[in-house]
């Protein structure tokens, strides 16, 4: 075969490889833009999400597009996510399985179920693309994130299990609120003559208080759903208003009026580590409200408020990653981020509270 024949074939495949993997390629990366990944109707609540997010502004001007989290980075895993994708065209054009609000919302978690098993699977590729533990700077961190990430790095945790709600608004997990109302049914047999009881919810000891959920109450005295009752706390000086659990331990058993200061038995002063001084002080006084005689289905519904408001987010926090004293913020600040009622942050804050680092064998 003449040389100008064998040149010629190898031209052609030239072009053929060329024209082939090349205009593969070039598909392959107009497809992974921002620009194309939002073109769909069904992109247009992810990507107003996203436009408030951090990865799309923030105070150093680095931006993540869509591709940057969304797409693997290695080859294989590269094309896979692509030829996986091709499902939204069809849904985009066929189903319209998300062209609504309504719709959306009802798949959202289905959605970031999909995402974040895949992100959990390869170890949130993508996210240490942009960050990873050994570039950080843990103690230019505020004290909580660099608490936990370099808890996470001890227990070998991945990005996506505290990072959740980052570019889009986590989905949100419903509550069954049957399982408030059930406490109650179980306060309604809760024998007349138990020793120690737990409100549900805020209850007033007369004129003389307001109880916190889950505070334990000696019973002195039982007639049916009347019952007198003793709180015992300790009081600082300079907040006598408020009883807690213990000398220096901050979770509040009660607000005491005027009326209820003048009826405490008092203690004497003691200092803690920090100079604050404090003293035991207990009140008697009557309550006519539910209550239970154990904590332990607080703690369930508790632990459940834990995994509808939290774990949605991020992976659960151990309780005993803070004390006392520190959760209330902690839990404040979490609770801020989304529709929970005070009632239920108070349930969730006491069950994180009563079984912190600094408290065991006392929950």
């Amino acid at each position: 075969m003449k040389k100008r024949y064998i040149a010629l074939i190898v031209l052609i495949g030239v072009v053929i490889g060329w024209a082939t993997l090349g205009g593969t390629q070039a598909v392959l990366h107009a497809t992974s833009t921002t620009e194309f990944c939002v073109s769909c109707h069904t992109m247009e609540k992810p990507l107003h999400e996203y436009q408030g997010s951090v990865h799309f502004s923030n105070r150093k001007g680095i931006r993540a597009e869509c591709a940057d989290c969304h797409i693997p980075h290695q080859p294989v895993d590269y094309l896979i996510t692509k030829i996986k994708a091709s499902k939204d065209i069809y849904h985009e054009y066929v189903t319209g399985k998300i062209d609504t609000e309504e719709k959306y919302e009802e798949h959202r978690l289905e959605m970031a179920q999909r995402v974040w098993s895949d992100l959990k699977a390869n170890d949130s590729a993508t996210c240490r693309s942009c960050h990873s533990f050994n570039a950080m700077e843990f103690y230019d961190q505020p004290k909580g994130a660099r608490e936990m990430h370099i808890s996470a790095q001890k227990d070998g945790q991945t990005c996506i299990d505290c990072h959740k709600g980052v570019a889009h608004l986590a989905p949100q997990q419903k509550l069954d609120t049957s399982e408030f109302d059930h406490l109650f049914d179980l306060a309604k047999k809760t024998p007349e003559a138990a020793k120690e009881v737990y409100p549900i919810s805020t209850v007033k000891m007369g004129e003389l208080a307001t109880v916190n959920p889950t505070t334990a109450l000696q019973v002195v005295k039982a007639d049916g759903n009347k019952r007198t009752v003793e709180i015992s706390g300790f009081q600082m000086k300079g907040a006598e208003a408020i009883l807690y659990l213990d000398n220096g331990k901050r979770a509040i058993l009660a607000t005491v009026t005027e009326k209820g200061q003048k009826a405490l038995k008092l203690g004497e002063y003691v200092a803690d580590s920090y100079g604050n001084q404090w003293r035991s002080a207990s009140l008697t006084g009557e309550i006519d409200q539910p209550v239970l005689n154990t904590r332990e289905p607080v703690w369930k519904y508790a632990n459940d408020l834990n995994t509808v408001y939290c774990s949605t987010c991020h992976a659960k926090i151990p309780t005993t990653h803070f004390t006392v004293n520190a959760w209330p913020p902690v839990a404040k600040a979490m609770g801020s981020r989304t529709d929970i009622s005070a009632d239920n942050l108070e349930i969730l804050t006491k069950y994180f509270q009563y079984h912190a680092k600094d408290m065991k064998g006392q929950e």
